[in-house]
């Protein structure tokens, strides 16, 4: 007895609506992970709290804000980039598991839109991290930190915060897809420590050796960083340099960038899968 498939889609619109219903049905299958898993999801949510609460209050009375203010809202912005950047390694996590036990490549077998999976886990951890900097917004606020900007600035720095995330989302799938053990997975989480603090999230690179500040200025976090405290208003480091001087626009392109560099690297990586 043959196997009757359905019909693949004929057409533009139906081919896109099509995508968007497998797109959403993978979407639908990543929520539903972690809602079975929610030690995983609790402890992603705590440990950048932890880290908010170790550094604002064990660290914060040592620390010196350059040009005056609270250490607290110097630091709660750039925590809010560190959150990005720590979703990083669960998306690898993620999809590495899923190629690792099989489920990537059943689904590629499956007469489903080719963008699905892709598509999906993305969506997936969008949501996941707009969850997490709630989370992290509602520690601030109770710390003392506030947003003194407008409210469209406020919501411009959230913009560009989750237009990071997306950008770290696809480097993260990319990476995953190259995972063969869990190796390499500790490796790029790990990683994410070094990038993180090399930036100028916790001090300004104007303390760092020169050399040092130089290579946190141009690490695209530390634009994001300087953007979402401009926005909010909050102390931050005014460097002299191009980059620190135009930190909102490169808040914008970095990611960009990354996007344009490892979504057609991942997208290139899912189909050539060994099935």
């Amino acid at each position: 007895m043959s196997l009757l498939l359905p019909e693949l889609p004929a057409g533009p619109l139906s081919r896109l609506r099509w995508a968007l219903a497998d797109g959403l049905t993978v979407t639908l299958r990543g929520l539903l992970h972690l809602r079975r898993e929610p030690g995983t999801v609790i402890s992603g949510l705590l440990f950048p709290v932890m880290m908010v609460l170790m550094f604002g209050y064990l660290f914060g009375g040592a620390m010196q804000v350059p040009g005056g203010g609270g250490y607290r809202e110097f630091l709660i912005p750039g925590m809010f980039v560190m959150t990005m950047v720590f979703g990083m390694g669960e998306s690898v996590a993620a999809v590495a598991a899923d190629k690792n036990r099989g489920v990537t490549s059943r689904f590629r077998t499956m007469p489903m839109a080719p963008s699905a999976v892709l598509v999906g886990r993305c969506v997936t951890d969008m949501i996941h991290s707009v969850l997490g900097l709630a989370v992290l917004f509602g520690v601030g606020l109770l710390m003392g930190w506030q947003a003194h900007g407008t409210t469209a600035a406020t919501l411009s720095a959230v913009g560009l915060l989750l237009l990071l995330r997306f950008a770290l989302t696809w480097v993260g799938i990319y990476l995953g897809l190259l995972m063969k053990g869990p190796e390499g997975i500790t490796v790029v989480q790990t990683l994410e420590f070094p990038v993180g603090f090399l930036t100028s999230a916790f001090v300004a690179p104007a303390t760092m050796p020169g050399w040092l500040g130089a290579l946190a200025e141009w690490n695209p976090l530390s634009s994001t960083v300087a953007a979402t405290r401009e926005l909010f208003q909050n102390p931050g480091w005014d460097g002299d340099s191009w980059i620190a001087q135009h930190a909102t626009t490169m808040a914008v392109l970095w990611p960009l960038v990354l996007t344009v560099v490892f979504f057609p690297l991942a997208v290139n990586r899912y189909r050539h899968l060994t099935r």
